[in-house]
Parts: C-alpha cells; structure tokens; sequence
C-alpha cells in the first residue's frame, strides 16, 4: 500500500512543479515584453521625433534660402543700365533676349519687365508678353514702394505664385517694375515623395504650400476637418489592440500622427508636418517578436521535457511542435518584411539627400559659369588658330594648339573639382577656420591661371595661424574674386606681379596688391553691373557679391590705389579671442 501510495504522489509532485515553472515563464514573459514595449517605443518615438525635426529644419532652410536668394534679383535688375534705356526710350527689341541671358546665371524662376501702364515687354516666358497686369499687386505696391516688394498670388488653376518685384526709376521718374517669379512648388513636388504631410502657413494662419493641394487656401484645422477621422470607440478599440498605441498629436485619415512645427523667420511663415507611428510601431514590433519567439522555443523546450517524461502527451507535443514552426515561419516573413521597409526607408532618406545637393548645386551654377568662361574663350581661340595652321599645313604649330586646349580642359576639370564645394551653400551657423588654410585652397584653384600668365605671387604670412569665426566656403569665393581682378589688371604689364599679405590684430586683414594701371572710378567699384572688363568677359557682379559676402560676416572689403601704382584690395574680417578659441575647441 505504501509503495502504491508514492508512486501515484510523485505524478502529481512533478505536474505542480511544471505548472509552476511554466506560470513563472509566462509571467516573466508578459514582463519582459512589457517593459521591452516601453522602452523601445519611447527611444524610438525620440528618433522618429528627432529625424522629423531634422527634416522640417532642412525643409524651412531650403525654403528661406531660395526666398532669399531671389529677393536681391530685382534690386540688382532695376539698376541694369539696358533696362533702363529700354524703358526710357520704349525700345524692347533686346530686352527679353537681356532676361533670358540673367535668369541662368542669377538662378529665379522666371523675370519679367513691365512699362508703367503695367503692360509686360519682356519675359524670359515669351508667352507673357504683352500681357496687362497694371491691377495685379505685386505691379501696383512695387510702384508705391521704394524697396523690393514680395506678393503671394492665387493662381485661377489652384496653388499660389509668388514674386518679388520693384519699381525702376531714372532721375525719380517711374519708367516701369522688374518682377522676379520664385519657384517654391518644387519643394512641394519634393515633400509629396516621402511619407510625411507637409504645410506651410503665412501670418494669417491660410495654408500657402502643402503635400495636399485640396488643403492650400485652407486653415489648419480646415484641412485636418475634411480628412475625417475614426470615431472615438474605433479609435479606443484600436489603442487596446495595439501594444505600441502612442499618444496622437493629430490625426490624419484615422491614423495617428506626430505633430510638429517650426517657424520660418520670413514675414511670420511657419512650416508643419505630420509623421505617422508606423515606422515606430514596425521596429517595436519586431523586436517584440524576436522576444516572443526566443520564449516561444523556451516554451517548447519545456513541452519537450514534460513529452519525456510521458509517452502519452507525444501527440500533443506534435500538434504543438506544428503550430511553433507555422509560427517561426510567420515570425521570419514579419522580420523579412520589416528588413524590406528598412531598406525602402534607407532609400527615402538617401534621395531626399540627394535633392537637397542638387538644389544647393544649383543656386551656384551662375557661378560655375563664370568660372569657366575663361578657359572656353581660349579653347575657342585656340581652335581658330589650330584650324588656320592646319589650312597652311603647318602641322606642328597646329599640334601645339591643341596641346594648350588640353591644358585648358585639365584646368576646367581642376575648377569644377575645387567648386564642389566651392559650389556649398553658406553655413548657418559660422564655424573657425585658418585664414592661410582658405588662402592656400583660392590659389590652388587659381593655380591654371597663374601658371599661363607667369604671374609672381609674393605672400607675407604670419608665423602663428590667423583664425577667424565665418564661412569658409564664401570667404574662399571672395578671395577667388580678388585674385582674379588682380590677374586681369596685370594683363598690360610686363612683370605681372601680386603681393598678398595676411595679418592679424584687432582683426584678421588680408591685403591684394596688384602693380597694374589702379581704379578709375572707386565710387562705383562694388555696385552692380560696374565692370571696366571688355563686353563679353563679364556683368560686373562679382566685387558687389563679394562686398555683399563680407559685410554678412561681420567684416568689411575695401580698395583704393596704391601710392607706387597699382590696385590694393583690403578684406577686414573679426579675428576669434582667446574665449571663443576655447569653445570652438570644446
């Protein structure tokens, strides 16, 4: 009796055992999970957060940069000497043919000249002409005012246009308005390619710019009214299925979304965008069933053990064993697919970098141009010859002219290596830099002039380096700017030669001295359009783009002549002390 006694007590021993190893396995699981979902999903909330912050920052930069960059075109247009003359004498045969050789290099969209009754006679858009717009508002307050005038006009097709435009006058008479037309919808074009919602707001709180176009003219609560939501109960019954439900911000379509908004320092703009949870929702997920599973096998390993111990659970433990391998192979295709989205999200971000480049690329392409004038003039020049000594089979002579045009194609290919990042956008936010490091970098892109010409370049250079707090990309493009006026004043003489001198005290000065002819006319050296270069070798902006660069910068560009003959160019730029050395370091 006894021994029949222990035999059927020792079962029920090991099945409480069991029972309670397995409870303690569930309830550690349940934990786990838990506090795995927790973290991960505010880590992940924060990243998400962080990269939308990230993308409405480059997105409002973008933005206030191609604002900027067109808002000085009309001031530099209305004081074009041609345009001025074709007004006054109403003589517009080379007018359009005038804005069509502008709007590359400067970079709007689109420019158009009007005569005081409004009417349009000349546009880089041939359509436009002769068009009326003498009751349009950026023709009526540009007439009004006595600076550059930005309008937003509703267009009849839906969307906006917008235009900086300003009044032309010649000794205080009214002749006729310049209008520069932004194009702002390419960055609509660019925001609708990724998941996110977009708008832009101006002061009165009307929608401007957005992914949707139904939502433009709209308020912001307007344009979330027509995209209904889920009602509350579907909405709460979603929340208690879904163990990564957030907290919405808003709600788009029914689907919740993380609300975030910036504002655009431009006549009270602010920029808003709406991020959806799925990406936080797929990676929280997938680590949750990465954790399923692993207790998953504990789980069948504990079956495993109990089959063991007893022949009769065998066809249990096969039923179950089917069921865990239908689930790893779900737990798999999950995985997979979230690896897939991974990549389709890694792709998004890399394209949207890449237009980003491409757009600041492309506010220098009229620099690039001017870069590479030159060396295609002689290219040109070079063939002419090489073509004429071919005709008089001087072949030799001829073979050497197309050893210099091989020159010239290494040197444009040295110039557009050097503006890769020549071609950067300014930084927002300044950083130190050597002087004698930017100096060093303008010379050795102008190092294929230098060469041909037998130019002597004496430098003066401090000891100790000369730091300053700015922007080296432009600093470098003013000193490319410098070197070459020098270069073409010393065209005539016979020892060309530039001493450059770097110093530094109160402030970091560098000195250009050139030894040609001087400065006539130092009054309207940095205005727009001055030049004394031959037509065809210039449009006089650049010393008005640099004089504009360095006061930016806190400094100040001048020139005057010197005592022996000969130009000097000054550049004065703020020198970094002690303190601000210590925190660039930090």
């Amino acid at each position: 009796m006894f021994r029949s006694a222990s035999s059927s007590e020792a079962p029920l021993s090991v099945s409480w055992r069991v029972r309670l190893a397995v409870a303690l396995l569930l309830v550690i699981a349940v934990a786990t999970i838990s506090v795995t979902n927790k973290l991960l999903t505010d880590r992940f909330t924060e990243s998400t957060r962080n990269r939308a912050e990230l993308r409405i920052a480059l997105y409002s930069g973008n933005l206030l940069a191609e604002l900027r960059q067109n808002a000085i075109v009309p001031q530099l247009l209305s004081r074009d000497p041609a345009l001025i003359e074709a007004l006054t004498r109403s003589d517009y045969s080379l007018s359009t043919q005038r804005l069509i050789s502008f709007v590359e290099e400067i970079g709007a969209a689109s420019l158009m000249l009007y005569d005081i009754d409004g009417r349009t006679v000349a546009a880089t858009d041939r359509n436009r002409l002769g068009a009326s717009h003498r009751q349009e508002a950026y023709f009526v307050d540009a007439l009004r005012s006595n600076s550059t005038v930005f309008s937003v006009i509703p267009r009849d097709t839906g969307g906006y246009r917008f235009f900086y435009s300003r009044r032309i006058q010649e000794g205080g008479t009214n002749l006729g308005v310049i209008a520069a037309e932004v194009d702002l919808q390419r960055f609509e074009r660019a925001w609708a390619g990724i998941s996110d919602a977009v708008i832009v707001t101006d002061s009165t709180g009307d929608i401007i710019m957005a992914t949707e176009p139904r939502w433009r003219g709209l308020t912001e609560s307007e344009a979330l009214s027509n995209q209904t939501p889920q009602s509350a109960i579907e909405r709460a019954i979603k929340a208690t299925a879904d163990w990564t439900a957030l907290p919405a911000d808003a709600y788009l379509q029914g689907e919740a979304v993380m609300r975030l908004s910036s504002r655009i320092p431009f006549r009270g703009w602010r920029i808003t965008s709406y991020t959806t949870y799925a990406s936080v929702r797929e990676k929280v997920n997938g680590v949750l069933a990465l954790e399923v599973m692993g207790f998953a096998i504990l789980l069948a390993l504990t079956f495993y053990a109990l089959s063991r111990r007893t022949a009769g659970r065998a066809a249990l433990f096969q039923r179950e064993s089917a069921e865990l391998r239908a689930l790893n192979a779900a737990l798999q295709r999950e995985v997979a697919e979230r690896k897939r989205v991974q990549q389709t999200l890694a792709v998004a971000e890399q394209t949207l970098e890449q237009s980003s480049k491409l757009a600041a690329l492309g506010e220098m392409s009229a620099a690039v141009s001017h870069e590479l004038n030159q060396p295609l003039a002689a290219m040109k020049t070079y063939l002419a010859g090489a073509r004429l000594l071919m005709q008089r089979n001087r072949l030799e002579e001829a073979l050497a002219s197309f050893g210099r045009i091989d020159d010239l194609i290494e040197r444009m290919g040295a110039i557009t290596r050097q503006l890769k990042s020549y071609a950067r956008k300014g930084q927002q936010q300044f950083s130190p830099f050597d002087m004698g490091e930017a100096l060093a970098s303008a010379l050795s892109m102008m190092e294929p002039q230098l060469r041909q010409r037998q130019v002597q370049i004496n430098r003066i250079l401090p000891a100790e380096p000369v730091q300053v707090m700015g922007d080296r990309m432009r600093i470098e493009q003013v000193l490319v700017n410098l070197l070459r006026n020098a270069l073409d004043a010393t065209k005539s003489e016979r020892n060309p030669t530039v001493e450059i001198i770097l110093s530094a005290g109160e402030t970091a000065t560098l000195t250009v001295r050139d030894n040609g002819p001087g400065i006539e006319d130092l009054d309207s050296l940095f205005e727009p359009f001055y030049t004394t270069k031959q037509p065809g070798d210039g449009v006089g902006l650049g010393l008005a783009i640099s004089s504009g660069i360095v006061s930016d910068l806190g400094g100040r560009l001048t020139a005057r002549n010197g005592q022996h003959g000969g130009a000097v160019f000054e550049m004065q730029l703020p020198i970094m002390d002690s303190t601000e050395k210590t925190q660039a370091a930090e």
